[in-house]
């Protein structure tokens, strides 16, 4: 009797909701089986077939591009269709794209363009998956749970960047890294199997059955434009993918070739970036209260800014831990933005609007994701490793006081109801 009541004391607020149970299942089994491929996608291309930054760069770019070429027409697809379906298929293709990296690699066939075109594929499925993803969530839990439920999912996200690195870097260690992908594939198709137990509700029917494609788009984009607030978020983020992209493109590499780190101990470090982000989950609501949602956003973009730095000026004696302590300010600071930013976008989208205004925020945000990653990788050939993620952490630092001068965030004590900007 007493462990049913420990059982239903734990089960409160959306955890017994069954199918948020099921959508927070979903998404953290994508979450352990990203963490390996974010890790074990560039150690294959870095360690296998020895590639150079610039090829890095493309690597990097072509996981994003997708998000410029499809994410407004995905907002459409997002509106007109039922969302459950959209992510099973898009689970289901990321999963057979990943595949196809082990199975090369068996073959003798594994080269770049292979890694290339796996990237692209679970790129677009991104597209696809992760606004219905965010449209369906919003439609079972309700608004009045987004912040409930994002740092439920945030919690997820943590515990798998917690873990994740510490697995990945053991899976790459025994199998070798392109085989550790597989795992990866595996965790995408019991996604799409564990979706597929959320039955039918009335909140499923598409939002909008419009004709015209490009109207619908258009409506998307000027929703998003009419909104000081969206409109700020948009191209603040923009910019500050550039830079994100600039890091990812190349850190792996930095951490490898320059540090000297193995694959299991860059994995032993990456799990710092889980014990960051577990710190955010649980730190955005105090922060929320002391400071205001949007100060508490801003410190988030600018903490980016000097984890990037941290880690740019690790080596030496020193590099693991002030390595590892960069990972950990990073994934705290984006976290914190995050978890915010996720809330803010849906509490401002209307129901008629929320796929459209989603994919379309998704798309304009991830748009600039590509130029970042070309970007870093070229620099690196032409400065250096070090010097590209020290330049990536300058910009952010000072894109944060820019942000507070251009946007309505630094006044923004609290969440806006709709209608508000």
């Amino acid at each position: 009797m007493s462990a049913r009541r420990e059982t239903s004391r734990w089960r409160t607020g959306l955890w017994r909701n069954r199918d948020f149970m099921k959508l927070w299942g979903s998404l953290t089994i994508t979450h352990f089986g990203g963490q390996i491929t974010s890790l074990a996608l560039p150690l294959t291309a870095a360690l296998v077939l020895d590639a150079s930054p610039f090829e890095m760069g493309i690597l990097i770019a072509l996981q994003a591009l997708p998000f410029p070429l499809f994410g407004l027409f995905a907002g459409v697809i997002v509106d007109r269709f039922r969302k459950l379906p959209i992510i099973i298929w898009a689970d289901l293709g990321r999963g057979l794209a990943l595949l196809a990296v082990p199975a090369c690699a068996w073959m003798g066939w594994l080269t770049m363009p292979v890694l290339y075109a796996a990237g692209f594929l679970v790129g677009t499925g991104a597209v696809l998956g992760w606004p219905a993803y965010q449209v369906f969530m919003t439609e079972r839990v309700g608004r009045g749970n987004l912040v409930e439920a994002n740092a439920k999912m945030a919690v997820s996200d943590s515990a798998a960047q917690l873990m994740g690195p510490g697995i990945a870097g053991a899976l790459v260690h025994w199998l070798t890294a392109p085989f550790a992908i597989l795992a990866d594939a595996i965790a995408f198709f019991c996604s799409a199997l564990v979706l597929r137990g959320i039955g039918p509700a009335p909140s499923d029917a598409p939002k909008h059955s419009g004709e015209h494609v490009w109207m619908d788009i258009r409506e998307g984009l000027r929703a998003i434009w009419h909104n000081r607030t969206l409109r700020a978020l948009a191209w603040a983020l923009a910019v500050w993918q550039i830079f994100r992209h600039m890091y990812f493109a190349i850190v792996i590499l930095f951490a490898t070739r320059e540090l000297g780190f193995s694959p299991g101990h860059v994995g032993a470090l990456f799990m710092m970036a889980g014990v960051g982000s577990l710190a955010a989950a649980w730190a955005v609501k105090p922060l929320n209260r002391r400071f205001g949602v949007g100060p508490t956003m801003l410190a988030g973009m600018l903490g980016t800014g000097i984890a990037w730095t941290a880690i740019g000026l690790s080596g030496g004696l020193a590099a693991s831990v002030v390595f590892g302590l960069g990972l950990f300010l990073l994934d705290l600071s984006a976290m914190v933005f995050f978890i915010n930013y996720l809330t803010l976008r849906q509490a401002l989208s209307h129901d008629r609007l929320l796929g459209r205004v989603t994919a379309t925020m998704i798309c304009l945000t991830v748009a600039t994701a590509p130029l970042g990653a070309f970007a870093g990788g070229w620099i690196a050939e032409q400065a250096g490793l070090r010097a590209t993620i020290l330049l990536a952490g300058l910009g952010a630092i000072l894109l944060a006081p820019v942000v507070v001068w251009a946007s309505p965030l630094a006044r923004m004590r609290r969440l806006p109801e709709h209608g508000e900007s």
